[in-house]
This record gives C-alpha cells, sequence and structure tokens, in this order.
C-alpha cells in the first residue's frame, strides 16, 4: 500500500474530472466527496469510482457542465434538477435553499432529481448535520435485489442514512447503510481478489445461496435481515424514485458500464429543524443517548467520534491509474 495526504487525492480526483471534462467548480465538488469517502475507510465510494466518472464524462453519461435548476413551489418543499450532472453538484445548489425551508417550516423535504449516482449518502446528511439539522436520507439504484422467495432482481441496494446533529456545528452520530445484506461493491471487490463471500448475502441465477461472488453478479444480492429489510429497501425505492420522478431501480442502467443512458437516479432528503419541535431538550436527550451507549464497554454510536488522517494507505496501482488520469 502507498500513502497518500487527502489534500493529494482531492486535488489529483479534480485535475483528472477536469480533465475529462468537467468545470472545475463541479469537479471541486466530486473531488471533496472522494477526499471524504476516502479519510472514512470507504474505498467503494472514493477513488474506486473515479475511473469510471472520467469515462463517463467523455463518453456523456454525466454531465461535467450541468447547471442545476432549484425550485420551490411550495414553502417546504426544495427540489433540484441534476439536469443528468453529478449529484454533489446538485446537492450543494440547493442545500441552502433547503436549510432556510427547515428553518422557516420545521421541516424541508428536499428532492435531487435526476442526477449521476450519489455513491456515499451519508456524505450529503452529514452536511445537514453539520448546520444544524437532523437529516434521513435515500436513494435508490440498479436492480440487484430479489424479494424474499424470489430470484429475479427487483431493488437495488437503495441505502438510507441519518445525521444527527450534536449542537455544536458537529455531527453526534450518523448512520449509512445499504438495505441489501451488503453493498453491491463488496462482491464486485470479493471477486476481483477472487475471495469467497459469506452465505447469505446473495443467490446464484437459479435462487440457491452461494459463498461465489462471481455466481452472486450473475444472481442476485438479498435484503438485509429478509423481510424487515426487504420493506425498508421498497420505502427508499418509493421515496428516491417516485417521489423524485426519477428511475426506478428495474429501469436504472448499470452504474459503471462506460457507455449508455444516464443514470437518471433520485435522492430524497427529509430535513428537520430540531428547535422547532423539542428544542434544547433534544440535543440534551441526545447527550444522555450517548452517555448511556459509553456506559458500555465496547459500545458507541455509530460515526461518533470519528477522528479523520490527514493521509490514508491507497492501493499503489489504484494511484498511478488516478495520477495517469489526471496527466501527472
Amino acid at each position: 500500500m502507498e500513502t497518500v495526504t487527502l489534500d493529494e487525492i482531492e486535488s489529483t480526483t479534480a485535475a483528472a474530472l477536469v480533465a475529462h471534462g468537467a468545470t472545475e467548480p463541479v469537479a471541486a465538488s466530486v473531488a471533496h466527496a472522494v477526499r471524504v469517502a476516502e479519510g472514512n475507510g470507504n474505498r467503494i465510494c472514493g477513488l474506486y469510482y473515479l475511473e469510471s466518472y472520467c469515462v463517463q464524462l467523455q463518453t456523456g453519461r454525466v454531465f461535467g457542465d450541468a447547471e442545476p435548476v432549484v425550485s420551490q413551489d411550495r414553502p417546504a418543499a426544495v427540489r433540484v434538477d441534476a439536469k443528468f450532472g453529478f449529484a454533489q453538484w446538485a446537492f450543494a445548489a440547493g442545500f441552502d435553499t433547503a436549510i432556510a425551508a427547515a428553518k422557516a417550516n420545521g421541516t424541508c423535504g428536499y428532492s435531487i432529481e435526476h442526477s449521476h449516482t450519489c455513491t456515499s449518502l451519508g456524505y450529503f446528511t452529514e452536511q445537514f448535520a453539520a448546520a444544524g439539522m437532523l437529516a434521513i436520507g435515500a436513494t435508490n439504484s440498479t436492480a440487484r435485489v430479489a424479494p424474499p422467495g424470489g430470484s429475479t432482481r427487483l431493488l437495488g441496494t437503495n441505502p438510507m442514512a441519518m445525521a444527527v446533529p450534536d449542537g455544536k456545528g458537529g455531527v453526534a452520530f450518523q448512520f449509512d447503510y445499504s438495505t441489501s445484506a451488503v453493498a453491491l461493491g463488496k462482491i464486485t471487490m470479493a471477486a476481483a481478489a477472487g475471495e469467497a463471500i459469506p452465505l447469505g448475502w446473495a443467490v446464484d441465477a437459479d435462487g440457491n445461496d452461494t459463498t461465489d461472488p462471481n455466481a452472486a453478479l450473475e444472481g442476485s444480492l438479498l435484503s438485509t435481515g429478509g423481510y424487515k429489510g426487504y420493506g425498508l429497501g421498497l420505502m427508499v425505492e418509493v421515496l428516491a424514485g417516485a417521489l423524485t420522478g426519477s428511475l426506478s431501480s428495474t429501469e436504472i442502467p448499470p452504474l459503471k458500464a462506460p457507455e449508455g443512458p444516464h443514470h437518471d437516479i433520485g435522492q430524497f432528503y427529509l430535513v428537520i429543524d430540531p428547535s422547532a419541535y423539542g428544542g434544547d431538550a433534544f440535543h440534551d436527550r441526545i447527550a444522555d443517548l450517548a452517555a448511556a451507549v459509553a456506559d458500555q464497554p465496547g459500545a458507541r454510536l455509530p460515526g461518533a467520534g470519528r477522528v479523520v488522517p490527514q493521509s490514508v494507505e491507497v492501493d499503489p496501482a489504484v494511484w498511478a491509474r488516478t495520477q495517469e488520469l489526471a496527466g501527472r
């Protein structure tokens, strides 16, 4: 492994995106998300995606110069049409409007419509928490998950995320996870490494349990927790696909294919201003919850107390390709 600073990762990623057709502001927004993913150890949503971004910029699957359109037809409903551009740039375009709407109304529904994949959903909900808002997010993806008892792909990995403010400009805790038993990237990485996967992650094309990642890629993933995870996946599908007017999982094309139609994916966020409800008591209750968890040795709130390093370990081949994409 090679040690690389997060500053280097961000600047090189931005340079690579600009070299392949993104404007500098768009590239900066996406590069920052890559930096955060790598700093959190989320390699699937970090540099792992960069080559796909660059190729798809050149083939037109994502527009690197898209100008999102923000609309607010109702006081607590803020919408952003990403115009088939990057989700990070579209999210930033309407962020301040969504914050203002949540403060004015107590809550705000914030939708990102017709965008490229957002990769790490928690990256976005954390921004709301840092601004003092409680946020719940949902997005869908290419159908990969069969319903319980079935063997045909119906839902995407359909992640959901929640971030809770600490009242001090930070995040008390947050989580971001797929409603499938595992993220698709973990299976593709296992296949690339020639490693087996645990039972319960996926079934093969005939609906049989499998530990073979290649058979899993030909078959379907499973929902986490069986019927419970299936229900959550359906909830995400309604929020992210139907509510935003973007594509449903069965319609979304393969995300990393170099060519083809736009992703046309939606994200939906429920943004809540705690001061409109519990007031100061909200943060007192969160502090009590954190203390109760801390009293149990080995237990922790998800995402709490995270310390982001200045440098991370990167696969040398991945870093070499990153530099090559940036023309360095």
